[in-house]
Order: C-alpha cells, then sequence, then structure tokens
C-alpha cells in the first residue's frame, strides 16, 4: 500500500498521525460483541488508565465521541440534585464546563480567572471558605488551550483533598504529554480523548475514575442515557463490551498509537513537543510576532499568537496559503484579541516546525510585515 499523504496539522487536535496508526485501522470486519473485540477494549482501557494512575484502583470508560462527550459524561453523571459544582472558568474550555451545566441544570457557582495568567489560588480558597452553599465538586482544566495556560492541577487538588471537594479536571489537551498522577494530585475524574497526544484518529473520548466511585449504586434519576458514566462502567465491567456501538476500526488505531506511545514514553514525547514549541517562538519572536501567557506558566503545547497588524491581513488568507502547502493552523478564541494559535504536538519534529516559519516567511514577506 502507497505511503498515506502527509499534512502537517499545526492544530490543538486532531493531531498529525503515522501511518502505522492511519493503517492500523484497515482490518477484517469485526463485530464489537465478539470476544476478542472486548479483549481489545480491555487492553486499551488498562494501557489508559496506566497513564496515569493505578489500574487496581482506577479504570478508564471509553466512549465514542469527541473529548466533550468525556466532559458531559462526568458532569451530567456525578453531580446530582442537592450538590454544587464550582467551575474554574479561565477560557474557551472553562466555558464549556459552564455551558454543559447550564443545560443540564446543574446547581453551579463560576471562579473567573483572566486565560493568561495563574490561578489566584489564596482567592480560589477565599470562595471555597466562604461559600453559603457546601461545595461537593470542583472542575478545571489543565492545558486551556485558548491561550497554552497550563493550570496548576497539584495545587488546586490539595485545596479540594482540604475540603472534601471532588476534584472533575478536562484534561483533554495534555494527558499523554504532560506527566500526570492522579492520585498525587487529587483528582477523582479526568477527562481525555483519543486525538491530541495520544497521536491517535478522533473519535473515542474517554473518562478515567476512581474505581470506588464508578461502583457506588445511584439511587438518583438519570439526568442522561448515552453518557452515563455509571451505566457505562457497569456494562463493560460485566460484558467487556460498550452498551452501544463503538468505532471499531478507530479503536484499532488507538491500540497502535497507545504502543507507540509506549516505544517512546510520555516524557519523552513530551520533550520532543517542548524542542518543538522552542523552535515556533525563537521563530516567531525573529518575525516579529508575539504570543501569549509567559513562559513560566505555558504548557509547550499550543502558543496564542496575535495576529499581524498589517494593511490586506486576513485569517483565511493565510490560512488557506498554509494549508495549499500542507499547513494547517487554527483561528484564536479571544474575543477581546486578534490571535491565531499553532499547536506543536502529533508526529511531528523541529524541522517541520522550521519548515512551516520559512513559509510563513514568506506570507509574511509578501503582505509587507517583515
Amino acid at each position: 500500500m502507497q505511503p498515506v499523504r502527509r499534512n502537517i496539522l499545526l492544530t490543538p487536535g486532531p493531531a498529525t498521525t503515522t501511518d502505522s496508526v492511519k493503517l492500523a485501522q484497515v482490518v477484517p470486519d469485526i463485530c464489537p460483541r465478539e470476544k476478542e473485540f472486548g479483549l481489545l477494549m480491555e487492553s486499551v482501557c488498562t494501557d489508559l488508565t496506566r497513564m496515569t494512575a493505578d489500574p487496581d484502583s482506577y479504570s478508564t470508560v471509553l466512549f465514542g465521541g469527541s473529548g466533550t462527550a468525556a466532559v458531559e459524561s462526568i458532569l451530567s453523571s456525578v453531580v446530582h440534585h442537592g450538590d454544587v459544582l464550582l467551575i474554574v472558568n479561565n477560557g474557551a474550555y472553562g466555558e464549556r464546563f459552564c455551558e454543559i451545566a447550564e443545560a443540564y441544570g446543574l446547581n453551579h457557582l463560576i471562579f473567573h480567572s483572566p486565560p493568561h495568567a495563574a490561578i489566584d489560588l489564596t482567592a480560589l480558597e477565599s470562595l471555597l471558605n466562604n461559600s453559603r452553599r457546601k461545595i461537593t465538586h470542583l472542575a478545571v482544566v489543565h492545558h486551556e488551550t485558548t491561550t497554552g495556560l497550563l493550570n496548576d492541577i497539584k495545587a488546586i487538588g490539595e485545596l479540594c483533598r482540604s475540603h472534601r471537594i471532588h476534584l472533575i479536571v478536562d484534561a483533554i489537551s495534555s494527558f499523554a504529554a504532560i506527566p500526570i498522577n492522579m492520585s498525587e494530585m487529587n483528582i477523582h475524574y479526568l477527562a481525555a480523548s483519543s486525538n491530541k497526544n495520544l497521536q491517535a484518529m478522533a473519535g473515542i473520548s474517554f473518562v478515567i475514575a476512581e474505581t470506588e466511585l464508578l461502583k457506588r449504586k445511584q439511587n438518583k434519576k438519570s439526568k442522561n442515557y448515552y453518557l452515563n458514566l455509571y451505566a457505562q462502567y457497569r456494562f463493560f465491567s460485566e460484558t467487556r463490551q460498550t452498551r452501544f456501538t463503538p468505532p471499531v476500526q478507530t479503536l484499532y488505531a488507538l491500540k497502535q498509537a497507545i504502543e507507540e506511545l509506549q516505544e517512546e514514553g510520555i516524557e519523552q514525547r513530551y520533550e520532543r513537543y517542548q524542542k518543538c514549541w522552542e523552535t515556533l517562538i525563537a521563530g516567531i519572536t525573529r518575525l516579529g510576532l508575539k504570543y501569549i501567557a509567559s513562559d513560566n506558566l505555558h504548557s509547550k503545547l499550543v502558543t496564542s499568537i496575535f495576529e499581524p497588524n498589517v494593511e490586506g491581513y486576513s485569517f483565511k488568507e493565510m490560512h488557506d496559503y498554509l494549508h495549499s502547502r500542507g499547513y494547517t493552523i487554527y483561528p484564536g478564541k479571544l474575543d477581546e484579541y486578534r490571535t491565531f494559535r499553532i499547536a506543536n504536538i502529533g508526529d511531528i519534529t523541529c524541522r517541520d516546525i522550521e519548515s512551516f516559519l520559512n513559509l510563513l516567511e514568506t506570507y509574511l514577506n509578501r503582505k509587507g510585515f517583515i
């Protein structure tokens, strides 16, 4: 089979994948109710759990869907009537927590924080201490791809531990790159997906949670159906099957991607990503562009860059110029600033970033920016 055309996705996800991951999807048709497919899913779940926690105490629950499906599954399953959810909102994905909470009518409070600055932990603790309602759950994004900001989950986890609060973490954009230890960080529920740092295909989301929490018998009326976290966990535990049809071929690709991650190592993958980020930052600085989020708070995975202030510039034109040459970039998500975003995740190297920078320089030269 001929190699697949290689496009460089400089986006927060999906990410560029290897040919071996793409081709892992070409398998004989199989009914997902067969034993051998159940064993494959069980293996995938154990491997995913092991990346952040002890499989003896934590479990992974798979869903077909984007990362948002995992986040929605957690919020709509674990936050019940009488509970109070505190949401840390410091970007577009913290805002998504709020939108999901609104959609399900969850009792929630919002702690607002700037998308380019560290969370004020003193102010957060003061809110926890002085809230008139007992806060039972706290939701926060680990890596906020609005700006590339990396939130201090360990410190937030300690606050939750001292206040007996269950911590919910959206780790969709950090999982499999930035090391996470759920027990040490006091994370009770973690959401992630297949198509970012795992370098697999889009279509699978998952929740990793303390097994004892998943086993608890829920007598309260369910607010969801397809995304019911407890029902999905119970059914898989009893049958090695998901309640509804999973994305079969995509799971073979995920299995291959996990094997490639195990060969590279999570810390080594993050080191590769950081080197790509350093190449990117040196390049855009040389070109006269500026970016958001200071280096000590930066994830080194996604960078929000101020658009060039030059007559005739448009993001769409720049996107199309780069896209036609095999590089895909992403628009910004900040209302108050004109930005675009560059991610340096996936199966890419510093050489790929350098080639992108050369194309960007040519484009900016044509616009008279340089």
